[in-house]
């Protein structure tokens, strides 16, 4: 009964909730006819136990962070914890409204300038804006910013360079940011060639574009010769904080040279999209584009807190209102948590485990690039081609043990690839079950091909065919009046 829809299991008359009659008069006459409903709503007619097994049941077959382990490499689906939860939903945080005057919120103001500091200390850079709601438009704030810089040096500058391993977010940020897309290669090693990075360094260079653990989860080791030469060359330093996880307490991103960093609040400080929630997409800036961040900024002047303009030479706003609060307040009560001495033991953790994935995986997945990772690790599954098994093969099967698939077919430098993150907060205990799992899946390659072709065969879905699904999207219940 509860694999059915909502709208299958409802029947005329059931009601879930008692209502009062209506006290005011009805005035139909308020909105105009054309604007009126001619037919119910049509709302499914349930009982109160029916929506809750309903939802319930639904909630069993979706793979969440509180249920399973979460591999996705880039993503840094770590752990959500309770804590920020509570935190979150205290209503003197969770019941503000922006319009409220900065009187009202100084709770909310206070938060969000020490959360701003943090993550100037975390960075080591001079300013930082929490207006942005996510990475992708943290990007474009930084890249926005950078652009303000340029031209405000009489600079009209055309390229940004980005490296072969770049997230797809990038180049289409630098696009609607109004730049040109320059690609350069990675080197044997998997690290930006700074030959190849040289060559393309010319006047018409706005900005190198990188991410600091790469996709490939190694640290870019020249990463301050890659600096100086694009500064050299009157450009700017953009990094990708995608990957931060690996660097708490340990690098800081100003001593790496760069100019800019957008940080994912959702990814780093505790709120994984795996969660369910919004994103959030600071950007924290060197002294020189400070006079460029959008505004208002929250500020402290004495013992109050204040929305301080944004001066002659800001972007302007970047968001209707300031960011994703909800996603603040998780990250500052996370921060708080973990103290300096936390976070340091965040990144280590992180670094630890993805290593021991790939200790325990190296003997049955190629590593195309072999040099330290960091917090994740790419293989390839080309060594299953023989079998006729591809990646996608691998990710469906893991399905059917209660692991979610990592990343595959990305980052796009590596074949048949397969991208895992472990994080921070999966035990001993899970990477092991998770690596055995995998190493049970290449034996069953060997074995039996077709039962990795069909895969999964547990889940309440089957395989479906993505191309036609893409095309053919089927997103209403055609039974519904709605």
């Amino acid at each position: 009964m509860y694999d059915k829809l909502i709208f299958e299991i409802s029947k005329p008359g059931k009601r879930g909730a008692s209502l009062p009659k209506l006290d005011v008069p009805r005035q139909t006459d308020l909105l105009p006819a054309a604007l009126r409903r001619t037919s119910p709503l049509g709302l499914p007619e349930v009982s109160e136990p029916e929506v809750m097994r309903h939802f319930v049941n639904l909630s069993t077959k979706n793979h969440h962070i509180d249920k399973g382990f979460y591999p996705l490499g880039s993503c840094t689906m770590k752990y959500n914890p309770k804590v920020n939860e509570v935190a979150a939903r205290l209503s003197g945080l969770a019941d503000l409204h922006p319009h409220q005057d900065a009187r009202d919120t100084q709770g909310a103001l206070r938060l969000m300038v020490e959360l701003a500091e943090a993550l100037k200390e975390v960075t080591g850079l001079e300013a930082v804006t929490l207006q942005p709601a996510a990475g992708a438009h943290g990007e474009l704030t930084g890249l926005l910013l950078m652009r303000a810089w340029h031209e405000a040096q009489g600079h009209q500058r055309k390229k940004v360079i980005i490296p072969d391993s770049a997230h797809g977010t990038n180049p289409a940020s630098i696009v609607t940011a109004g730049y040109e897309v320059v690609q350069i290669k990675s080197n044997s090693e998997g690290l930006i060639d700074l030959d190849s990075l040289k060559c393309c360094l010319d006047e018409d260079v706005a900005a190198m574009m990188i991410t600091n653990p790469s996709t490939l989860g190694m640290f870019e080791s020249h990463i301050q010769e890659v600096s100086e030469a694009v500064h050299k060359a009157g450009a700017l330093m953009y990094m990708d904080g995608a990957n931060l996880n690996a660097l708490l307490g340990i690098a800081k991103v100003s001593a790496m040279g760069f100019d800019v960093v957008h940080i994912n609040l959702h990814k780093t400080f505790s709120t994984p999209h795996g969660g369910g929630g919004p994103g959030s997409g600071p950007v924290a800036v060197n002294q020189k584009l400070m006079p460029f961040l959008p505004g208002p900024l929250p500020v402290r002047e004495g013992d109050k807190y204040l929305w301080a303009d944004s001066g002659p030479k800001s972007i302007g706003r970047v968001g209707g209102f300031y960011g994703n609060f909800g996603v603040m307040v998780r990250a500052y009560v996370y921060i708080l948590m973990m103290g300096a001495e936390g976070l340091r033991q965040v990144s280590e953790r992180a670094i630890i485990n993805a290593n021991y994935i790939r200790a325990l995986l190296e003997p049955y997945y190629d590593l195309p690039y072999k040099g330290r990772t960091l917090h994740e690790i790419v293989f390839s599954g080309d060594r299953l081609k023989e079998f006729g098994i591809k990646t996608t093969d691998v990710a469906k099967r893991l399905l059917d043990y209660g692991f979610h698939a990592p990343t595959i077919y990305f980052p796009l430098i590596v074949h048949e690839a397969l991208m895992i993150e472990p994080t921070e907060t999966e035990s001993k205990e899970t990477l092991e079950a998770f690596a055995q799992t995998m190493i049970r899946i290449t034996e069953e390659a060997r074995e039996n091909p077709e039962l990795l072709h069909q895969a999964p065969i547990t889940t309440p879905v089957g395989r479906l065919d993505e191309a036609a699904a893409a095309r053919n999207m089927d997103l209403a219940y055609k039974g519904s009046k709605v």
